[in-house]
């Protein structure tokens, strides 16, 4: 017997608080789509893209995120919105009795807390950025003088772990709040100025002296330069990127799934929040390309 009670209900005699949704469909996009675009839009998209031929590339990647990327980002999304529950309790919801998928949800947990850690640390050697950048510690330096700061940097363990460590508070503070007034608000504002300042450095760097240039290498096939790498070569790096990208495989959009209104059309979902991170991805190669 199931007695419903407001926003709860009574499950074999005890109360059980019904998962909190988004406020907003747009939150939920933004907020995936914050968790898949990183390092794999803004430093190895361009990266990658000028190694592999470019806009040749592109229409490889495009190829296996439609066909690989997209699919297995439904797919995670519909055991969050089967189970209700985290990775950590997903599989051993919906696996079959006498099936051990549940095993899954271990390399789960293990591939989140890496990715935890990984951007604890890139996210305080961005902060460490910005206050030098306010203050000025970067006027006047060229590429290899800024080079031997983040050098410096790297050496300081104390400067690294204060950093982190400011990252990780930030963390836990905006968590506490929860999902709606914590994790979405400040995804919200964090990714639409994301947007924005992605759409002025590209304006600014097409532009620059030599931008030209830049876009040509960034945007037209060079053939010859697939076939000096190797077609498979570059066959596999897209198909690794269309992962990557998107943060599949690791059930960090299990998670989102657990949130997604049954009203919602989860292939839909997928193809929106896809669209934006290669937006990002593109974006960030025209802000690069030109400027270099």
């Amino acid at each position: 017997m199931r007695l419903c009670y407001g926003r709860g209900s009574f499950v074999g005699g005890g109360f059980m608080q019904e998962r909190e949704r988004f406020s907003s469909r747009l939150g939920f996009i933004l907020i995936s789509a914050g968790c898949a675009i990183g390092l794999g839009n803004v430093w190895r998209f361009p990266y990658i893209v000028g190694q592999n031929g470019g806009a040749a590339f592109i229409l490889i990647y495009l190829f296996f995120l439609v066909i690989l990327g997209i699919p297995i980002m439904t797919m995670e999304f519909s055991v969050g919105r089967a189970s209700r529950k985290s990775v950590a309790s997903s599989f051993k919801v919906l696996e079959p009795p006498g099936t051990k998928w549940h095993w899954y949800s271990y390399f789960g947990m293990a591939g989140n807390y890496l990715l935890m850690m990984f951007y604890t640390v890139v996210a305080g050697w961005m902060l460490k950025y910005f206050v030098s950048s306010a203050s000025g510690g970067f006027d006047g330096l060229d590429t290899a003088q800024v080079e031997t700061r983040f050098n410096d940097m790297m050496a300081d363990p104390g400067a690294m772990v204060l950093y982190t460590f400011v990252v990780i508070i930030l963390g836990f503070i905006i968590c506490s709040f929860g999902l709606k007034n914590g994790i979405e608000k400040i995804t919200k504002y964090m990714m639409l100025s994301l947007l924005f300042i992605l759409v002025a450095l590209a304006v600014n760097s097409i532009f620059l002296p030599g931008g030209a240039e830049g876009l040509s290498f960034y945007l037209k096939p060079d053939l010859n330069r697939i076939k000096s790498v190797g077609v498979w070569n570059v066959i596999v790096s897209a198909m690794n990127q269309a992962f990557f990208t998107l943060s599949l495989g690791m059930g960090a959009m299990a998670i989102f799934g657990s949130y997604i209104d049954k009203k919602r059309s989860l292939l839909g979902e997928s193809v929106r929040v896809a669209a934006l991170d290669t937006f990002v991805a593109i974006a960030s190669g025209l802000v690069i390309f030109p400027a270099c």
